[in-house]
């Protein structure tokens, strides 16, 4: 045990080190370790015939006019030993003006390490859709002749590397190697700009307090090239396998609180809250996130909730 968490910990600083000058501008999310594969094509659960079906929507900033909001649905499954598919589909939008869909492929191939440990490689491909009623807006950064409205579609191609066990995983993405117009998050505000590629570190882990209660920490760095890297931190403790209730830092920007609840072994149901804690959240009421979780044992080959409880 200590080989492996040492191991893990060393993996995860030598590529935090490469990161150093990136931070965000696509969608983020709090509960980002349940929604996972919109984040990672390589993302794979390793349970044969369990079709996993989510939704996630994101109300941001509230009680500022117009702020962002996002929406998503994603589902995977695996088809074989080795293979497993996905689809992706997110919704991200300003207010009336700006609205932004992202539809998505995944294809995941696992390659078995060792008798714990699978290494997962992935692509991603769809298309992007943009558009942009922007012509009769007032703002100072919108007021350059060069912003009209615009309806482009823009082809998304996407690629990651997920390593996991049990218990524990390490993931890093690039959702989109293209570049195109996108929203970006600048100091709070979104504006229009070029989509950067964006990288994302991911990693959990879970420790097992006792037989009923486990402490399931999570991290994501979030890096585009020219600004500062971005850094959630998040521990939830795992109680009786069916309620899980947790804080979060997003450094710089909020701090937050989580919690879900397996209302059945097929469905989870969660919530989160983010409350701002630079100069914005002078100016809003927080962010709520909620998230729904539907696993479906379509062929009966399922591992089996009770015996192998599946923790990401």
């Amino acid at each position: 045990m200590k080989n492996t968490i040492t191991k893990f910990l060393i993996f995860t600083g030598i590529i935090l080190i490469s990161f150093q000058g990136m931070s965000q501008q696509d969608p983020l999310y709090t509960q980002y370790m349940y929604n996972m594969s919109v984040l990672n094509p390589a993302y794979a659960t390793d349970d044969p015939g369990m079709l996993k079906l989510g939704g996630l929507y994101r109300s941001q900033w509230v009680g500022i006019d117009g702020a962002p909001s996002t929406a998503n649905f994603f589902a995977h499954t695996p088809i074989t030993e080795r293979v497993e598919v996905g689809i992706s589909i997110v919704h991200d939008e300003i207010g009336d003006w700006i609205k932004e869909n992202n539809i998505t492929a995944d294809f995941a191939y696992v390659l078995p390490l060792n008798e714990t440990n699978k290494l997962s490689l992935g692509i991603k491909g769809g298309l992007s859709t943009f558009d942009a009623n922007i012509s009769g807006l007032t703002l100072n950064q919108l007021n350059d002749p060069a912003f009209q409205d615009m309806n482009e579609i823009f082809p998304v191609v996407g690629v990651g590397a997920y390593f996991f066990g049990e218990k524990y995983y390490v993931g890093l993405s690039a959702p989109n190697l293209l570049t195109s117009k996108h929203l970006e998050n600048q100091q709070g505000l979104r504006t229009l700009g070029e989509e950067n590629i964006h990288y994302f570190l991911t990693s959990g882990y879970v420790f097992d307090i006792n037989e009923d209660f486990k402490l399931k920490p999570a991290f994501m760095a979030r890096g585009v090239q020219g600004s500062p890297l971005s850094v959630d931190i998040t521990a939830n403790v795992l109680m009786f396998n069916r309620l899980e209730a947790g804080v979060g830092y997003r450094f710089g920007d909020a701090v937050t609180g989580l919690v879900n609840f397996a209302v059945t072994p097929q469905l989870r149901v969660g919530y989160a809250y983010d409350r701002t804690t630079s100069n914005l959240g002078d100016y809003n009421d927080g962010t709520h996130e909620f998230l729904l979780l539907f696993d479906l044992d379509i062929l009966g080959l399922s591992k089996g909730y009770d015996k192998s409880p599946r923790f990401f």
